[in-house]
């Protein structure tokens, strides 16, 4: 009697595990599993992952650097045995990235296939909570991801902000594809933003035998089911991702300083060749309420009484809330709405600065004075030190094309740019934001007594930084962007020292409108190219001549114009030009530095700026160039280039050139007019490359 009865109770707890895996999505097999929503799901979560109590995953919650990471609890057999062959799997999952704004993110996420669920030592935004700075591309991570990337990332060689990629050990993917599908009838690609707001879907598929992996995508619910065609299909060699018989599959997100959340709605998966078992999308979670709640029926009926009680007071106050309104008074026009993200208030800016006062000034250019100030702590982020820009700017022809610009160039996202957060405007004034850097302009370090002297080591960085930043403007983003007044006072000091452009693309206002300083050609004297002045077309070689007297200018401690003494005359690039063809180069570097450099190095610099400022444009090398020479990826030419005296060059232009050479101001911006008496366009965004 006993016997029938054990067996009776192990039908019956057989039966009673298929009941709960079917309503719960447990794992129904060794190596197969379906989560349909995962509510009573026993997933291995650390860092900002949770269960929400209606079943949905959130991987994260829009903490600032962060990540999150949700793993089936149980490895999958990865191999037949020790060192055999990796076996076929199929993963299927929904997904949704919620961004507070649909045109801007910051980093993404990925499913992880990894030998445990802890990864040690990750680090966040950039490297989604998979991998760190020290650790990315080493055969020792064990890991395959697919990413799901919706941040730009130069130094990953990324495609654009919103992509899929498939990477083995490395941040950079071994193949990638613009977010979208292929439709099945007519083959046609249909695109998709992965900041969209709504759920899709992912279909991951390893072909063990041949070694291949295709990742597919597709609206969720998409009435033809999964496309036929993938988006991503290449070899890939899984004997990367170790030995062990035995792999975690789970998802990773991180953040950086947007707020996104990341949420994963349902998820199959199935080992051996069979394909990941489909996702019942009626019983998926739904995502939470994006936008204000709506109204609810109390509150239609108490409105009208309490609008009529509202438009009473309003009456009472109207004189005080008018004084108020002139006080911080905007201008703000119908086109404008598409830019919103981007537009500041004047009165969150009036605060943060305290009113604009002097002390709170931190430098007057000529572009405009600009005010340190404080955004206040918000629910979801802390303060946030700013630099308030006030450029005077009475047309308002052009503005909506130079606003457009300015939103463009907030875009841009590079370790060795000045971030433009957005804008204000204000009567007759535009008001930019941009990060607060704490160590102020560079100039400063050069040429004001009271700072501490500049090592040859920080100089290097900050030329091989502000190169870098110059590549990316020219070659390494979407648009190409000519920055027209590269000098000292315009490369700003992070905390750690690091040299930071900024002032990009600001030259384009000056089309648009009238400055008194300035008429159609914007630069500073001593940093314009001698074309430049000619034909008033500022090209990416004219920011690389620029350059290059930017560079001889932090290695000797000089400025351009009257670089022997504050009333010299002299050239800068005349004075080391001489040096030079003595073959005494050195002698030219700053004294506070008491020698104490590396002479390669120095010599290099040297070279290097008068390289880029060669008076003939086909003869300057480009961006690229210039990293490779600084980088040591590339050698300099042997020769040095010779130059022709650049007052010489000054004086061949026509009349309208001649007081340039006469008087020489150090500070000033160029009020240069092109020869012909006209303007050519002379855009701070060009074309796509």
């Amino acid at each position: 009697m006993g016997c029938p009865r054990v067996l009776l109770l192990q039908i019956f707890l057989l039966l009673l595990g298929a009941a709960i895996c079917s309503d719960h999505g447990c794992a129904l097999a060794a190596d197969e599993f379906t989560y349909n929503g995962f509510g009573g799901a026993n997933l291995t979560l650390d860092g900002m992952a949770v269960v929400a109590p209606n079943g949905l995953l959130v991987l994260s919650n829009g903490t600032d650097q962060m990540a999150g990471h949700a793993f089936h609890p149980a490895p999958v057999r990865l191999r037949d045995g020790p060192g055999g062959a990796v076996r076929s799997f199929s993963a299927s999952f929904a997904f949704a990235i919620v961004s507070n704004f649909t045109v801007l993110s910051d980093n993404g996420m990925a499913f992880v296939v990894a030998p445990a669920t802890r990864l040690s030592t990750f680090n966040a935004g950039q490297y989604l909570g998979v991998l760190n700075v020290t650790d990315n591309g080493s055969d020792d991570n064990r890991v395959l991801f697919v990413e799901l990337d919706t941040m730009l990332n130069p130094e990953f060689q990324d495609m654009n902000s919103n992509h899929l990629g498939v990477n083995v050990n490395s941040m950079r993917s071994l193949r990638n594809h613009s977010a979208g599908y292929y439709d099945d009838a007519t083959g046609v690609f249909n695109n998709l933003s992965l900041i969209s707001r709504q759920p899709m879907q992912v279909w991951v598929d390893y072909d063990g035998a041949a070694a291949r992996i295709d990742v597919t995508m597709a609206p969720l619910g998409l009435p033809s089911g999964k496309p036929r065609k993938p988006l991503i299909s290449t070899p890939v060699n899984l004997s990367a991702v170790g030995g062990a018989e035995t792999a975690y599959v789970g998802f990773s997100a991180a953040t950086g300083v947007v707020f996104t959340r990341h949420y994963v709605l349902g998820w199959s998966f199935a080992m051996g060749g069979a394909a990941a078992p489909a996702l019942d999308t009626s019983r998926l979670p739904s995502l939470p309420r994006f936008g204000p709640k709506l109204r609810s029926k109390v509150l239609e009926i108490v409105l009208p009484i309490a609008t009529a009680a509202f438009v009473l007071a309003l009456l009472a106050a109207a004189f005080l809330y008018v004084r108020r309104r002139l006080r911080y008074a905007e201008m703000r026009e119908d086109w404008e709405v598409e830019f919103g993200p981007h537009r500041f208030s004047y009165k969150e800016l009036y605060h943060a600065t305290k009113g604009f006062k002097n002390r709170q000034l931190l430098g007057t250019g000529g572009f405009g004075r600009v005010y340190k100030g404080v955004l206040p702590k918000s629910k979801s982020k802390s303060s946030l030190e700013i630099a308030v820009k006030r450029v005077s700017h009475d047309s308002k022809q052009g503005m909506k094309e130079f606003i457009a610009e300015v939103v463009s160039i907030g875009h841009l996202r590079h370790r060795n740019l000045v971030q433009l957060l957005g804008y204000c405007r204000r009567k007759g004034e535009l008001l930019l934001v941009y990060d607060c850097m704490p160590n102020g302009s560079l100039d400063k370090y050069l040429y004001d007594r009271s700072k501490p002297v500049l090592d040859w080591e920080q100089r290097f960085q900050i030329i091989k930084g502000v190169a870098s930043g110059l590549l990316y403007l020219h070659e390494e983003w979407d648009k190409v962007v000519i920055h027209r007044d590269v000098k000292a006072s315009n490369v700003l000091l992070d905390g750690d020292m690091n040299g930071r452009l900024g002032d990009f693309g600001l030259a384009r206002l000056y089309d648009h409108g009238v400055d008194p300083q300035t008429t159609h050609v914007v630069g500073t004297m001593g940093y314009l190219a001698p074309e430049l002045v000619r034909t008033g077309k500022a090209t990416p070689v004219t920011d690389v001549f620029a350059f290059g007297v930017f560079v001889l200018e932090v290695a000797c401690g000089r400025r351009p114009l009257g670089c022997a003494a504050p009333d010299d005359q002299s050239v800068l690039l005349d004075w080391v030009q001489e040096h030079e063809r003595k073959g005494a180069a050195l002698d030219t570097l700053d004294p506070r530095m008491c020698g104490k450099y590396d002479a390669d190095e120095a010599r290099l610099a040297i070279r290097l700026g008068l390289a880029c400022a060669h008076p003939l444009p086909d003869a300057r090398p480009g961006m690229r160039q210039v990293v490779q020479y600084l980088e040591g990826d590339a050698p300099m030419p042997e020769a040095a280039p010779t130059c022709v005296s650049y007052t010489m060059l000054a004086l061949m232009q026509n009349d309208g050139f001649d007081s340039f050479a006469m008087s020489f101001p150090s500070t000033a911006t160029s009020g240069v007019s092109p020869v012909s008496g006209g303007y050519s366009d002379v855009s701070g965004l060009s074309g796509g490359r």
